[in-house]
């Protein structure tokens, strides 16, 4: 690699000062070749590169985790309402079924109309005014 052919990095001129010729020359075994600081500074460079990947990595996988408890805690909390929501009905059904009887307005052909041939458990009832004749 000749010197001064990293455009990006600044830290590098064409033509070392003397002083840097004077260190070099004096401890060679310190800093060695340009090409090896270069190496040593890119290999730097890289290391903070990959700890950064890695912190941003760690954070995504928290982010994950949290969403992921937030979502159980809502299906829960939805899971509930649909277990309540559907005791609601089944007492409901109750209710109408044994007031049905009671009700002088309505015969069991009567029944049929308002609820349907297949009144069933998941049939919507309709609410429906008793007026007397």
């Amino acid at each position: 690699m000749a010197q001064g052919s990293d455009n990006n990095d600044t830290s590098y001129t064409k033509s070392p000062s003397p002083g840097n010729k004077q260190i070099s020359t004096a401890f060679p075994a310190l800093l060695g070749s340009t090409d090896d600081v270069r190496k040593v500074m890119r290999r730097e460079k890289n290391r903070i590169a990959a700890q950064k990947s890695r912190m941003r990595q760690t954070q995504k996988a928290d982010n994950l985790h949290l969403e992921s408890e937030n979502l159980e805690k809502e299906n829960a909390a939805l899971r509930k309402e649909v277990k309540r929501l559907t005791e609601e009905a089944k007492y409901l059904s109750t209710v109408l079924s044994n007031h049905e009887p009671l009700c002088t307005g309505l015969s069991g052909a009567s029944t049929e109309i308002l609820y349907g041939a297949h009144h069933g458990a998941f049939h919507q009832h309709i609410s429906v005014p008793h007026y007397p004749l």
